[in-house]
């Protein structure tokens, strides 16, 4: 009986996809977009209330979280160019969620924090994303989501 270490070893010799049986409404890449979207569609109703959307309760994550300090950053971490990002933080600004001040050592970046307030409403943020997961983990043991994770992780791995 194979290890699982001989089983992933043979794996990266043996595709798992052929284009002879491929199915592309059952693939992969379909199933996690098809599951980030439905995530996304979620967080965005769960959020509706604090009237945040979606990809600004991930911004102030972010921030919360030391991911980024600059829109670039934040840009990277997302699928929006710089003038969306713009038009994102403005919003998020006129809230008092984020600052946003030039950088001393090069004008050229402009550095964006969290407000008092945008650290107050973070634990919202955070509560409505794991009910999100929970929910949307129903039926799930511990072990089965940490090991999705673990699945996930390594695909990430492959990059």
């Amino acid at each position: 009986m194979a290890t699982a270490t001989a089983k992933r070893e043979s794996s990266k010799e043996t595709p798992i996809y052929e284009a002879a049986t491929f199915r592309p409404l059952d693939s992969l890449g379909r199933l996690i977009a098809r599951t980030h979207q439905t995530l996304v569609d979620a967080l965005e109703a769960d959020l509706s209330p604090l009237g945040l959307t979606a990809a600004q309760g991930i911004v102030i994550i972010g921030l919360a979280n030391g991911l980024a300090s600059t829109a670039g950053e934040i840009c990277r971490g997302m699928p929006y160019d710089p003038g969306s990002m713009t038009r994102l933080l403005d919003h998020l600004e006129r809230m008092g969620y984020v600052t946003r001040e030039r950088s001393t050592e090069d004008r050229r970046v402009v550095k964006v924090a969290l407000t008092e307030e945008g650290r107050a409403v973070y634990p919202q943020i955070i509560q409505a994303g794991v009910d999100n997961l929970n929910r949307h983990l129903r039926g799930f043991s511990k072990q089965e989501a940490a090991q999705l994770e673990d699945f996930l992780r390594r695909i990430l791995a492959n990059d």
